[in-house]
């Protein structure tokens, strides 16, 4: 049979993953996020859903950033990027459900559902990458000018003579 040890040690290590969760013990609640541009070279701005600036730099880059915004909120982030000569773009970074949530179901009980991973935002994981194109700006093209030919202001001039 057990010794005593024996079932301290297995009561113990049941007792930690009831009271942690899941994604807690495998996920993360902060994740690197590269930030991408093409053209490279774009200067961008992170704001989280309030506004508030949370990283600025020079793509390509990378930022840490949170999974959760409060319990069971997902944190969502947008991305806007400059560059000279092109327009300005502008993009969303989203928090999804992670996988390892569900993980709760068979390791992390009830506690690690509803109550761990979602105050520590690690039931939400974000995605690796985001990215953007950048539209070149054109000039706006000119009539081209054929030589010989009447423009519009020189065939209503006539007209108004009259």
């Amino acid at each position: 049979m057990y010794t005593l040890k024996t079932l301290t040690g297995i009561t113990l290590a049941a007792g930690i993953l009831t009271a942690s969760g899941c994604a807690s013990i495998v996920g993360d609640s902060q994740y690197p996020v590269a930030i991408t541009s093409e053209p490279e070279g774009a200067n961008y701005e992170v704001r989280n859903s309030a506004g508030q600036l949370i990283h600025s730099g020079v793509t390509p880059g990378t930022v840490t950033l949170k999974s959760g915004n409060g319990y069971f909120k997902s944190a969502g982030y947008s991305v806007k990027l400059r560059k000279d000569g092109y327009a300005e773009a502008k993009t969303t970074i989203d928090s999804s459900l992670s996988g390892w949530y569900w993980g709760n179901i068979l390791l992390g009980g009830l506690i690690g559902m509803l109550v761990v991973d979602p105050a520590t935002g690690a039931m939400w994981k974000l995605p690796e990458v985001s990215s953007a194109s950048l539209a070149p700006l054109t000039p706006v093209p000119l009539a081209p000018t054929v030589p010989g030919a009447i423009t519009q202001a020189e065939s209503i001039a006539p007209a108004m003579k009259k």
